[in-house]
This record gives structure tokens, C-alpha cells and sequence, in this order.
């Protein structure tokens, strides 16, 4: 049985090399710049899923051919494409509606100057949602096949609440948080929104309908009115929405293709997102000697390494984030830095040693923050000791506050039949068990301890933003602001996106405004061949990764940072 087993996994391992060197010749062999007619247009295919970057890692992505969309894939090719005589155009196939509105104003942002140019960006959406219009506004016509699906509703936010639910199953959380706005620490503790959270959600999406309004009734030629009654009928025919103004045509993918196609071509040249990311920046003389680096940080921030996780979804790790600062520190070519931040939070410590990193390199070179679609809690932490802070009006941000918890699992561990013993020599050694509640000397010494640290955050925000702490104290408590608000109230410096990001950047280098910069993006991307190749191990211990890591290593080591950590982390969720 023993031999039999061995040779099953030789096979499956001979099978699995056999399938990587494939790989590695189709990507080998496709990774040449692709041939573009004249006259060709750009298609983006935008769907549900959108990435601000590619997540670090992600080789299972490649390997299945399912790498996501990402926002700076989109505004790159926008820019290539503006300048680039051989493309006509840009169509938009519209299949769902990815990303947050603050990534939707970047696009937006990219699609009105490549427009500048006097060529045509066209919308074809087989599905057609409020946030899917948002950005289909922007474009010179929105077109839908007959039978497509159109859904036009009003905001609304939503939370999951999980207090029953720990109760029922014996989790009991002894809960910290700093303070009455923190709405992460409402799931455990609540059963709905507290008056607190309903008043920051409504003046969230207050600012959100307002900078929708603006762009949909200018782009469309509507007015509020006209809008309002279209989402009160909520659900309509395509036709029903040409006659509501909101799409211009109802026509089908071939007979868009047959109208946009030239005389004398049996069909449309196309060029795909993919292909045209091949395409040098430089070759289409949109680069320069002055180099600025673009560092993009995204996703839950915990731990070392950042990467996809399957369980907490994509994670930024310190040590990946610091890497790529200190790059582009000791880099004497790069002449400042972009830092773009797309993060809800996380983990206090790690979010502290990035902070103290960006304001290293903010010493040294100009470093300019550049906020996505959220920048909040953890995510304003790594951001605040730059030299700049820039961001979308619909991103939000702030959430400077606090949450930090034990688990007593006592009443779980009996329902499952587990019992625990102790034997303990020296003080306080059940500060961090998850066998029962703390003692009210051990809450008083852990809350303490968690508010002291929230303080020298305020101050040092205070310090650094230039508000007296009395001042920030209004700000802050877990309060959460679109970008609009935070300007506004000074935790930010300007709005705008990427674009706006790169010209501060340059005037802080002293690069003048019209000269032409190259940027330089970390992480660098990899091809699949360069991934499997510089990964230091074998088929092997591949296998052994996937089939084990997660279930030894990684759910409990997560539940055990989460046990100790000091999470910040905003969990709100405006409605797509």
C-alpha cells in the first residue's frame, strides 16, 4: 500500500512539472509585443472583480488564465491609447460593475482626457447597474442589446452582525474598541447600527449621492428630478431606459462591431486590454528621464508577506511594503514617490512599521500618498507621514480609532467535548487565555494600555496634520469621511487621483510641470515563467504548501493575531 500511494504522487508530481514547463513555453512564447493595426480600438472588458494592482503572488491566476482587471492596468492603457495613433477608439464592455467609486472617478478622470484627444470611448453593457452608469456616463454613447438587464436604484449600506450567532455556538468576545464611531467592533457587539454609525453612514452617503448626481446628470444632460424618478421605477426594459436617457442605443455586439468597423474590413479591429499592456510606455514617447516610483499597497494589512490569502482574501505585509519603500529610497534614478493606498486596515503593528517607513523615505525624497478607494483606520495610519496626502472625493478615509479583543471559547470547547488544565508558575499568565472572561484588574490593565497607544497616535496625528488635539478629537473616535470631507476638515491636503498624485509629486522634485516622467511600478509584475522560476522550491513542496500550510500554519496563526492584535479596521459597506 505504502509503495502504491509513492507512486501516486510521483505521477501527480511528474504530472504537475510536465503542465509548469507548458506554461512557461506559452508564456515564454507570448510575451513579445503584439501586432497593432491601424484603426484598431481598445476593449476593456469591465466585470465585478477590480484590483486597484495585481495581487502579489497570484500564480494560481496565471496558471488558470484569470488574472483580474486592475484600475492601474485600465488608466496606463488609457494613456497609451490617447497618444496612440494606431487605435481609433476605446469600447467598454460593460458585464458588472467592479471596484468602489473612488476607483470609478480615476477612470472617469482618464476617460474625459483621453477625450481631450478628439477620439470616441463608447459603452456596450450587456447589464446595466446604477454604479455600472457612473462610470458609462463618462463615455460618448452607452449602447445595450435589446435583451440586456437594467437595475437603477437608489444607496442604501448593509452590515452583517454576528452577536447571536457567537452566543449561540458559546464564543463569548471581551471587546475594547476607541470609540463610539469604531462600527467594526458593532458586528460582534450589536444587533443593528448604533445611533452613532446610522449618523456617519448617512452623511457618507450623503456626499456619495451628491458627487454621483454631479457627474450622471451632467454627463447625461438630466437633471436630479430626472434621475430620482428613474430610480423609483427601479427595474427597465433597454428600451424604457433610451427613452429615460439613460443609455443612448439598443443595438447588438455585431452590429456596434459593423458600424465602428472599416468599409472595406469583413470586422472591427480589436485589440484586448492584455495585449495591449505589452506595449512599452516609452515606445509611444510617454516617458522621461526623471523617474518617479508608483508603490502600490492594498489590501487587509497583517503580517510579513504580502499575497492573496485564501482565507482573509489579498493581505499586505509589512516587509513586502517596506522592500519596495527602501527600493525606491536608495534608488538614486527615482526622483520621488507615489505611495497608493487601497485598504479598510488591519493590524496595528504592521500598519505602524509601514507608517514608519513612508516617513523615512518622506525625509529623504518627496513621497506623496495617493489614496484609492479606501484609505481608512490602518489604512490613514500608513498614509498620514507623507509629504502629501491625496485623495478621490468618494474615498473614504479617516476611521482613526481602535478596536482590540479576547475570545473565551470556554462554552465552545464544552459543547465540542474539550476540556483544558493548567499548570502556571509566575504572574498575569492568564492575560491572553481563551478559557474564561478577564478579571476586572486584567481589563483594567489590557484597556489601559490600548487607550495609552490610541493617544500617541492622536497626538502624533496631531503633530503631523497640524490640529490641535482638541481639534482631532472631533475628527477622529472612529469617524470615517469621503475624501471631500477629510479635505475639508485638513486629514488630507488635496483631491484627486493618480494624475494629480504624479503632478504634486513633480512639483515637490522640482520637475517641471511639462516635462515628461517615466514611473516605475512596485511591485514589479512577473510573468508566470519568472514566477515558477525564481521560486525557490520544488514541485514538491508546492504540493505540500497548498495541501497543508493553510490547515497547520496559517487559520491558526491568524486566529492567534487576531486574539492579541489591535485591529484598525473599518467595515462599512456602501451598496454597489
Amino acid at each position: 500500500m505504502k509503495s502504491f500511494f509513492k507512486i501516486v504522487l510521483a505521477t501527480f508530481v511528474a504530472i504537475c512539472l510536465f503542465i509548469v514547463l507548458i506554461l512557461i513555453i506559452i508564456s515564454l512564447a507570448t510575451s513579445d509585443e503584439p501586432q497593432i493595426k491601424r484603426d484598431s480600438f481598445l476593449v476593456i472588458d469591465y466585470e465585478d472583480e477590480l484590483y486597484e494592482y495585481a495581487p502579489a503572488g497570484g500564480i494560481e491566476a496565471k496558471i488558470l488564465g484569470a488574472e483580474p482587471e486592475t484600475l492601474n492596468r485600465i488608466l496606463i492603457n488609457l494613456k497609451k491609447a490617447a497618444v496612440d495613433k494606431k487605435i481609433k477608439g476605446v469600447i467598454f464592455r460593460i458585464h458588472g460593475a467592479g471596484g468602489g467609486y473612488g476607483m470609478l472617478e480615476e477612470i472617469r478622470q482618464a476617460i474625459k482626457a483621453f477625450q481631450v484627444t478628439e477620439k470616441k470611448v463608447y459603452a456596450f453593457a450587456t447589464t446595466m447597474s446604477r454604479k455600472a452608469l457612473f462610470l458609462a456616463s463618462a463615455c460618448d454613447s452607452i449602447f445595450m442589446p435589446p435583451t440586456g438587464y437594467f437595475t437603477f436604484t437608489g444607496f442604501n449600506s448593509e452590515r452583517f452582525y454576528i452577536k447571536n450567532m457567537l452566543e449561540k455556538i458559546g464564543l463569548k468576545v471581551n471587546l475594547h474598541k476607541i470609540k463610539d464611531y469604531k462600527s467594526a467592533a458593532e458586528m460582534i457587539q450589536e444587533e443593528e447600527m448604533t445611533s452613532y454609525t446610522r449618523e456617519m453612514t448617512q452623511w457618507m452617503l450623503d456626499q456619495i449621492w451628491d458627487i454621483y448626481m454631479e457627474a450622471v446628470t451632467t454627463d447625461r444632460e438630466l437633471t436630479t428630478q430626472d434621475v430620482e424618478t428613474a430610480m423609483r421605477q427601479a427595474i427597465f426594459s433597454v428600451e424604457e431606459a433610451r427613452e429615460a436617457k439613460l443609455i443612448d442605443e439598443i443595438l447588438y455586439w455585431d452590429q456596434l462591431e459593423a458600424r465602428l468597423k472599416l468599409p472595406d474590413d469583413k470586422k472591427l479591429r480589436l485589440v484586448s486590454q492584455s495585449d495591449y499592456a505589452k506595449i512599452d510606455p516609452a515606445a509611444l514617447d510617454l516617458g522621461g528621464k526623471q523617474k518617479i516610483a508608483v508603490i502600490h499597497a492594498q489590501g487587509i494589512i497583517g503580517g510579513r508577506q504580502s499575497g492573496a490569502n485564501p482565507v482573509l482574501g489579498v493581505m499586505m505585509g509589512y516587509q513586502s511594503v517596506m522592500n519596495d519603500l527602501r527600493r525606491a529610497q536608495f534608488d538614486d534614478d527615482i526622483a520621488a514617490v507615489i505611495f497608493r493606498v487601497n485598504s479598510n486596515g488591519g493590524d496595528h503593528l504592521t500598519s505602524d512599521l509601514i507608517c514608519r517607513q513612508v516617513g523615512v523615505v518622506a525625509q529623504e525624497k518627496p513621497l506623496v500618498v495617493s489614496m484609492v478607494d479606501v484609505a481608512a483606520s490602518g489604512g490613514y495610519t500608513i498614509s498620514y507621514h507623507a509629504n502629501k496626502l491625496v485623495a478621490n472625493a468618494s474615498t473614504v478615509t479617516g476611521s482613526i480609532g481602535s478596536i482590540t479583543a479576547t475570545f473565551n471559547a470556554k462554552e465552545l470547547y464544552h459543547k465540542l467535548g474539550i476540556t483544558k488544565d493548567f499548570i502556571t508558575k509566575g504572574p498575569d499568565t492568564f492575560l491572553n487565555t481563551d478559557y474564561r472572561d478577564l478579571t476586572n484588574r486584567e481589563w483594567r490593565i489590557w484597556s489601559d494600555n490600548h487607550q495609552d497607544s490610541y493617544q500617541q497616535w492622536l497626538a502624533d496625528i496631531a503633530q503631523r496634520r497640524q490640529l490641535t488635539i482638541r481639534e482631532l478629537e472631533k475628527l477622529a473616535d472612529g469617524r470615517v469621511w469621503t475624501g471631500r470631507q477629510a479635505k475639508a476638515n485638513g486629514l488630507i491636503d488635496e483631491i484627486g487621483g493618480l494624475e494629480r498624485a504624479i503632478a504634486i509629486a513633480k512639483e515637490l522634485a522640482q520637475i517641471p510641470a511639462e516635462e515628461k516622467v517615466t514611473l516605475v511600478h512596485y511591485p514589479e509584475a512577473k510573468s508566470l515563467a519568472e514566477m515558477i522560476l525564481s521560486s525557490g522550491e520544488t514541485s514538491q513542496e508546492l504540493i505540500d504548501w497548498v495541501l497543508f500550510d493553510y490547515i497547520q500554519n496559517e487559520i491558526p496563526n491568524r486566529l492567534n493575531e487576531l486574539s492579541r492584535a489591535r485591529l484598525m479596521y473599518w467595515d462599512g459597506e456602501l451598496s454597489q
